[in-house]
């Protein structure tokens, strides 16, 4: 099943199964930020370091499944199969964007899917400006 996705998220998901690292960062926003295992990874160059590191631990592949609208993010559920107990896995990615200017991601969380809830949080009003 394909699926429409918006240019950005469907470069996210490109650059995954493709590694490709300078694809990665044309997704987001350069002060952005990814939840994921329990860490914050802020701007490029900790998201390009975060990506490869996944990249060779899991050597993953997604299939995004579905892409639903919530307030100011994209919700993609998605099968991960990889090198990890208990793969494939479905995941949800919450893809928050707080500006449409650029098309570009503001933040990222990734978990095992469950019913939504909220991960963009910035600390005053001038990060979403």
């Amino acid at each position: 099943m394909t699926i429409e996705l918006p240019e950005s998220i469907k470069q996210y998901f490109s650059a995954g199964n493709t590694t490709d690292l300078l694809g990665l960062q044309d997704c987001f926003t350069k002060d952005a930020v990814v939840f994921d295992e329990g860490g914050a990874f802020r701007g490029l160059a900790a998201i390009a370091a975060w990506f490869s590191q996944a990249i060779q631990t899991y050597q993953f592949s997604v299939t995004p499944l579905s892409l639903t609208t919530k307030d100011q993010y994209q919700l993609v559920l998605a099968t991960v199969s990889g090198n990890f107990p208990g793969s494939p896995i479905q995941l949800q990615y919450a893809f928050c964007y707080m500006t449409i200017k650029f098309n570009r991601c503001r933040s990222l969380q990734a978990e095992e899917f469950r019913p939504f809830r909220t991960w963009c949080q910035y600390s005053d009003k001038s990060d979403v400006e």
